[in-house]
């Protein structure tokens, strides 16, 4: 099941430079602010920065869409036609992603998070 957009992570070249001006458009300062991901939390979203995310695929933001059984879905979207770019990997405190590309390469991502 997909429960919506939650998260859209950018790929960011210049880490500050990007961080600075999030900060500015979303008027708040970042939850995590490390070398390897900035974070945001504003009106509900979940806005990320990923310095490695051009060296992973990324041709722009990406939206996660946060579902509850990510192998399954990911299994669905691959029998659908979709093309892995990013196996399930924990990227911390049990949070699992993928992301793929779909017919038209557009960037999809998929988010689930631990069962609390």
């Amino acid at each position: 099941m997909t429960t919506g957009v939650q998260t859209i992570i950018y790929p960011a070249k210049d880490l500050a430079r990007s961080k600075a001006v999030f900060s500015a458009l979303l008027e708040v300062e970042p939850y995590a602010d490390e070398p390897y991901y900035v974070g945001f939390k504003a009106a509900g979203q979940d806005i990320g920065l990923d310095p490695n995310g051009h060296a992973k695929g990324m041709t722009g933001p990406v939206p996660y869409w946060q579902v509850t059984d990510i192998r399954a879905r990911l299994a669905a979207l691959l029998e659908a036609g979709a093309e892995l770019l990013q196996d399930v990997q924990d990227v911390g405190n049990g949070r699992l992603i993928a992301s793929l590309k779909d017919p038209d390469g557009n960037l999809v991502g998929l988010m689930q998070d631990p069962v609390a």
